[in-house]
């Protein structure tokens, strides 16, 4: 991303304190699993792949991402 101030023929709208605050966590948030996603291809990258016994089935990681959004989520009559 370019660190270029905006041109200055057209006014830039301010958020609201909270609102900044909102997308400040975001983007802490974001940055925070971009480093996770780094660091795993990095211990890939130098121990190789993981063997097939000490992985989970991605059929096992949806069943249980699916349940967590489940018990977010109000039940529906």
């Amino acid at each position: 991303m370019s660190e270029q101030p905006a041109p200055s023929d057209h006014a830039r709208q301010q958020l609201e304190p909270a609102a900044a605050d909102a997308v400040r966590a975001y983007a802490a948030r974001t940055r925070e699993s971009a480093d996770q996603l780094a660091a795993v291809l990095e211990d890939i990258a130098t121990n190789g792949l993981p063997s097939v016994e000490d992985c989970t089935p991605w059929e096992e990681l949806r069943e249980a991402h699916l349940a967590r959004l489940a018990a977010q989520r109000p039940a529906v009559a």
